[in-house]
């Protein structure tokens, strides 16, 4: 997309929403549903692996899904989904593994404004749950390296984000989490089980469009 065209749909978007009579957004009772351009990107820290420091965790994006729920004008739930997260794995600057996961996250929210205000910035806080799974190396060190697994994650999250009602059912949104996400890293190295406490705790980073039902 070159930036002729950007600078069209910015436009067309501010205009759209100069024209929008008052909109009534986030009530009570709205489903809202976003999608959009997620990024994962690991904070992380592990034991020391075999001499050779902690690994290395690339980041990675996918299409990110949530769904929200308004329990009053003020206050709603929402699930934060997407389509796998695929990871590079790194020892002292070399790829030795892939791994991908899934992250649902549920929080509780809470939006500034009333009903009437079409910017909604909001808060949340809640609970991540992180599945990995397809764990292989990609380079095993002269067949040192053999059966990787990771172990399942639960831990907090917090949210902040900002949605801007468009019209009466569109909304474009710009929001950030941190989760606390760690993993047992385990496998053998030379026939020996290893196992690496490892502290994933990545920011993630969402532009979307919603959809106000």
């Amino acid at each position: 997309m070159n930036k002729n065209t950007v600078s069209t749909l910015i436009a067309a978007t501010l205009l759209a929403a100069g024209f929008s009579a008052t909109v009534s957004a986030h009530q009570a009772g709205d489903i809202i549903v976003r999608a959009g351009a997620v990024v994962v990107a690991p904070n992380e820290s592990s034991d020391d692996v075999a001499g050779k420091g902690e690994f290395q965790i690339s980041n990675n994006t996918q299409l990110g899904l949530n769904f929200g729920y308004m329990l009053t004008d003020n206050f709603g739930v929402e699930l934060l989904a997407a389509t796998p997260f695929s990871h590079d794995v790194s020892l002292g600057g070399t790829k030795i593994a892939e791994t991908k996961h899934l992250p649902p996250t549920l929080v509780a929210q809470y939006y500034f404004g009333d009903a009437q205000s079409k910017l909604r910035p909001y808060v949340g806080v809640g609970v991540n749950y992180t599945n990995f799974f397809d764990n292989e190396f990609t380079n095993d060190l002269n067949g040192a390296l053999t059966d990787l697994s990771m172990s399942t994650s639960w831990g907090l999250a917090a949210q902040a984000g900002v949605d801007y009602q468009v019209n009466k059912n569109w909304l474009v949104n710009a929001s950030v989490w941190y989760a606390q996400i760690s993993s047992d890293v385990k496998f053998k190295l030379s026939g020996d089980t290893v196992v690496i406490d490892t502290d994933i705790n990545p920011w993630v980073y969402m532009v979307s469009v919603g959809y106000t039902f």
